[in-house]
């Protein structure tokens, strides 16, 4: 664990619209992230969020990208790279994190980045907010989402 997240005021924002986008791949792993994200949802009196899932972490982006286009007020795109023998690991976590990125610069809307990128298994099950973990990042990144879609309406007003 590198460090304790901060603690932050979870905004109330029940006429928000969220997608939940999550990969196949390590699906185990990637619904209880989901499961965290969903709890962050409902903290913030959000009834309006639908889970979608694409084939791989690599996807994310353009899956994000659509929901957005369609009206979706924000995306939490989550999943798990895990580390293997090819450079495979470093080209899909380097295209998911820039095509996140660039698509939340373009469209002015926030993306929670709850892509586990890890060494092994294990790591990404200590992160994923699992019964016993002491992380939770489909959580945490719901929350980063969230705060920064309140920082937007604050200046939209």
């Amino acid at each position: 664990m590198a460090g304790a997240a901060p603690s932050f005021d979870i905004p109330q924002l029940p006429e928000a619209k969220i997608a939940i986008i999550s990969a196949r791949w390590h699906r185990e792993i990637c619904q209880e992230m989901v499961k965290g994200a969903t709890k962050a949802l409902r903290e913030a009196g959000i009834s309006r969020f639908e889970v979608i899932e694409v084939a791989g972490s690599f996807e994310l982006p353009l899956a994000a990208k659509i929901a957005l286009e369609s009206g979706q007020d924000a995306a939490i795109v989550l999943g798990v790279v895990v580390r293997g023998e090819t450079p495979h690991f470093d080209y899909v976590c380097q295209g998911v994190t820039d095509g996140v990125m660039e698509l939340t610069l373009q469209s002015g809307k926030p993306i929670g980045f709850g892509v586990l990128t890890v060494d092994s298994v294990e790591q990404a099950i200590a992160r994923s907010g699992a019964p016993g973990c002491k992380e939770d990042k489909g959580y945490d990144s719901a929350i980063a989402a969230l705060a920064l879609l309140a920082i937007k309406k604050r200046f939209s007003r």
